[in-house]
C-alpha cells in the first residue's frame, strides 16, 4: 500500500522560504510521477508542479515558475518541494501526489494523495 506523508508547512513572512517534503512508504519513489497540488479556502485544487518518474520533466504553473522547485531524493524516498519568495497568495493547503502515468494538472488522474499541509505566508 502507497502511503504519502507531507511535512513542512508553517507560517513564513511575505519573500521567506520553506520546504516542504512527502515521504513515500509502500513503494519506490521512483516508480512514480510526483506533483504537488495546493487548495485555499473557497478555491478549487490546483496543480502547482510535476516531476515525472524517470525525473526528465518537470511543469511548473506560471505563477510559481522560478520561485518553486520540485526534486526528488530516491534514497530517503521523499518528494521535495523548495518554494522561495514566498507571497500570500501562495497561501493554501499544500498536497502531493503520485500516479504512474505522465504529469497532469488534472488532479483525477491521481490516484495516492498524502494528508496535507499548510503553508500561511503573511504580507
Amino acid at each position: 500500500q502507497v502511503l504519502l506523508v507531507e511535512s513542512g508547512g508553517g507560517l513564513v513572512q511575505a519573500g521567506g522560504s520553506l520546504r516542504l517534503s512527502c515521504a513515500l512508504t509502500g513503494r519506490a519513489i521512483t516508480r512514480y510521477t510526483m506533483a504537488w497540488f495546493r487548495q485555499a479556502p473557497e478555491k478549487e485544487r490546483e496543480f502547482v508542479a510535476g516531476l515525472h518518474w524517470s525525473r526528465a520533466t518537470t511543469h511548473y504553473i506560471d505563477s510559481v515558475k522560478g520561485r518553486f522547485t520540485i526534486s526528488r531524493d530516491n534514497a530517503k524516498n521523499t518528494l521535495y518541494l523548495q518554494m522561495n519568495s514566498l507571497k500570500p497568495e501562495d497561501t493554501a493547503f499544500y498536497y502531493c501526489a503520485a500516479t504512474d502515468d505522465y504529469i497532469s494538472v488534472n488532479d483525477r488522474d491521481y490516484g495516492y494523495w498524502g494528508q496535507g499541509t499548510q503553508v500561511t505566508v503573511s504580507s
